[in-house]
């Protein structure tokens, strides 16, 4: 565990949490209030999350495009379309593939030092959700940005893979990456069983217990394989994401527990059974308690595939 890894997590989810929060506090606003529509990362809505380039002008040859990445999931998109070397600089928690940690890392999609990111006299500024306003900034230095949200659904991945691949030049590479995600997650559902009665599971985003339900879009994952999610039957509007008690968790007594905490927190089958009350839970007791890479867990880029691969495989494990 890092430090650095545990200070991503928890700036990233508390700014997703708190964009969901308020977005479903602000449920009863005007549905066609666009800000709230490109700009919140989890919703309970399946209205599709809008990516666009939004100002500014590329050069005509979009492969020549001098790209700047703040987004650790578009930067894996831009190298898994061929477009790596495209970029000339990435935010600080842009760690994936190992080619991106040779880039300049010293920018940061959670503050607007946008003299610092105009220093590399990028073409075009891919971000993830414009938290801070940095788009309008972008605006006044007629820098154009996309704003690629976190994913609401699978097919907002798939389209934000389409969206960068013609942006950059490499629509062909774009649409060959998409459909093999598509192939692979398909079969790997297919080669997934099913049993009599639906497993039931606890997704672990940090160790105060934050969730998912099944309107997010890992809760849609977890969906495609038939699983049960005991965070849906949480009380409260929690925009997607409730806190858990561990009450709560005892009682539900999930058949899997998924850590998606074990490089921030350091969370294992050991700290889990060393709950109080854990020791007992079903999932626990089985074994089926389950190590998520954080990163592969957080992301909605092509990694999105080694995520339902590894549900399978514990759903696998577990239906014996």
């Amino acid at each position: 565990m890092t430090t650095h890894s545990r200070r991503f997590t928890r700036r990233m989810f508390g700014a997703v949490v708190g964009l969901a929060l308020i977005t479903a506090a602000c449920g009863s606003d005007d549905a066609s209030n666009g800000a709230a529509d490109t700009t919140s990362a989890s919703t309970a809505t399946s209205a599709p999350a809008e990516t666009t380039v939004e100002s500014g002008s590329a050069p005509s040859d979009a492969v020549e495009m001098r790209v700047v990445s703040l987004s650790p999931t578009h930067t894996e998109i831009m190298f898994a379309i061929g477009a790596g070397d495209q970029l000339v600089a990435i935010d600080e928690f842009s760690d994936y593939p190992a080619e991106a940690q040779q880039l300049p890392n010293d920018l940061s999609a959670f503050d607007n030092n946008v003299e610092a990111i105009a220093a590399y006299e990028p073409d075009l500024v891919l971000i993830g959700g414009d938290f801070n306003g940095l788009g309008s900034q972008l605006d006044e230095l007629g820098i154009a940005w996309w704003d690629g949200p976190a994913a609401l659904t699978l097919d907002d991945t798939y389209r934000q893979i389409a969206e960068l691949g013609a942006a950059t030049g490499h629509s062909a590479e774009a649409d060959t990456l998409v459909a093999e995600m598509q192939s692979d997650i398909d079969a790997i559902v297919a080669a997934t069983p099913t049993p009599p009665e639906a497993l039931s599971f606890f997704h672990e985003l940090d160790d105060t217990l934050f969730s998912v339900d099944s309107t997010t879009f890992i809760g849609e994952l977890y969906s495609l394989l038939g699983l049960r999610n005991i965070a849906d039957t949480a009380e409260g509007d929690s925009g997607g994401y409730p806190q858990l008690s561990a009450e709560f968790i005892v009682s539900a007594d999930p058949d899997l527990i998924f850590l998606a905490d074990t490089k921030c927190c350091g969370q294992s089958l050991e700290t889990v059974a060393a709950r109080p009350g854990w020791a007992d839970l079903t999932a626990v007791q089985t074994g089926n308690v389950i190590n998520l890479d954080d990163d592969v867990a957080s992301r909605w880029g092509p990694r999105v595939v080694e995520f339902v691969q590894s549900v399978s495989d514990a759903v696998s494990n577990a239906a014996g």
